[in-house]
């Protein structure tokens, strides 16, 4: 027992938020949990290892951390230093503009909790703008608390309720990305100016807040109104030889034996399993596609009916899944093909390494910043909001223009915002 005590307390002194260990270990979490597939990986008789691609990503992941770690480099300021006084203003004007945008989707199209359909038919453009909302008000309560000379619980019980009342706001459109972004910035900064999270805090933490989320999609789904043709569950009306019919239907009563809100608990990572393997089998049979998925996410924005790139995942993994008796994703749905799945459909190995790359040298140059200028300045909310979004992104991809925007606009503002000079401690 006293060993016991005294490895958990040697792990519990771990920075849980350190590019050395939050993105990695909730990548290997992630892809470790769909083991528990419940037959699902025989329903859709999953034929490529996804496990090369995982390793690589992890490996070029660690490479870029350690280079830009021990050379201690930082984020240049881009010659913009004087516009630094103005970040916060900037950050005012974004949130107004999100709110407005929020209130006017709102009451133009409906709210998308009530059903699936409402949510998928929100206004692109006002949805693209009031996502500024939740952006805004993040960085500015976040850089608010960082400011406190003294953060109590009573102060931050009070940011808390400001940040579930805007949650609260974007669960009411029923995406879940804002959610965990906002909340697992939030805690990433209660960690460094409040009280450190220990490691067995935070595996209790989200395991509850995996299973929220969880159950969150899973009556999503129970509450679909089945009379609506874009919410048919019906299956692809192809031709299946005997064995292959016999297969499948032997493969599904496994899957029903399992009760649906089992299966729930760890269906996005099932799912993620699912498509990047599905993502693999497709370039091997049809080469990659060379950019496409990455200038999709900029051609959204262009004039006249344009292709999103999960939509475009989506007709990639169902061409593949349609021969096999089963859609994926069900149309005219959009899929979310996990970050290394976005690379390795773009460019295999070679781009998953390059992107994974990057994830590292950008979170360590900002890591850096905060260890050198210290914990009480921007570069603070500037890293646990990066380092959010790219671990989201490890299921979600980074293909939303209006994520990579945010993504640019807080590493410029930690370039070139004045900071104080007290320093991290460990």
């Amino acid at each position: 027992m006293s060993k016991l005590k005294g490895l958990l307390g040697k792990l519990n002194k771990i920075d849980m938020f350190s590019p050395y260990f939050f993105l990695p270990f909730i990548l290997v979490l992630y892809f470790f949990t769909s083991f528990f597939d419940f037959h699902r990986f025989d329903q859709f008789n999953l034929r490529a290892s996804i496990w090369p691609a995982v390793i690589l990503a992890l490996v070029c992941y660690y490479i870029g951390v350690y280079i830009i770690d021990k050379l201690q480099w930082t984020i240049p300021t881009f010659g913009l230093s004087f516009l630094g006084k103005y970040v916060i203003h900037f950050i005012v004007l974004l949130t107004l503009l999100g709110l407005i945008s929020y209130l006017m989707m709102i009451f133009g199209s409906g709210l998308g909790i009530s059903d699936e359909s409402n949510r998928r038919n929100l206004s692109p453009k006002l949805n693209f703008f009031s996502q500024l909302l939740w952006f805004g008000v993040l960085l500015l309560l976040s850089y608010k608390m960082i400011l406190e000379k003294k953060m109590t619980w009573k102060k931050a019980f009070v940011y808390g309720s400001i940040f579930a009342i805007v949650m609260f706001l974007f669960l009411l459109v029923a995406y879940r990305t804002p959610l965990i972004i906002m909340l697992f910035t939030g805690i990433i900064i209660l960690h460094y100016v409040v009280k450190r999270v220990k490691l067995t805090w935070f595996l209790s933490a989200l395991l509850v807040i995996a299973v929220a989320f969880s159950m969150f999609g899973f009556i999503r789904v129970l509450t679909e109104d089945l009379t609506k043709e874009s919410n048919s569950r019906d299956q692809p009306d192809v031709e299946l030889t005997v064995e292959e019919k016999n297969k499948l239907l032997t493969a599904e009563q496994m899957v029903n034996l399992t009760p649906k809100w089992i299966r729930a608990i760890n269906q996005e990572s099932v799912t993620g399993h699912i498509v990047l393997s599905t993502i693999i089998e497709y370039t091997q049979e049809e080469d990659y596609l060379k950019g496409e998925i990455h200038r999709g996410i900029f051609n959204t924005v262009l004039p006249g009916e344009q292709i999103s790139p999960r939509m475009k995942v989506s007709e990639v993994v169902n061409s593949i899944s349609v021969e096999k008796g089963k859609w994926i994703t069900r149309p005219p749905r959009t899929t979310t093909p996990t970050f290394i799945g976005q690379l390795f459909l773009d460019g295999g190995y070679l781009l998953v390494a390059i992107g994974f790359l990057l994830y590292g040298v950008l979170i360590s140059l900002i890591y850096n910043k905060v260890k050198q200028e210290g914990i009480r300045s921007f570069h603070s909310v500037a890293y646990a909001f990066t380092i959010t979004l790219f671990t989201v992104s490890m299921h979600t991809g980074l293909l939303d223009l209006i994520f990579i925007l945010m993504l640019g606009f807080v590493i410029i503002a930690s370039s070139i915002i004045k900071t104080d000079k007290r320093k991290l401690s460990y």
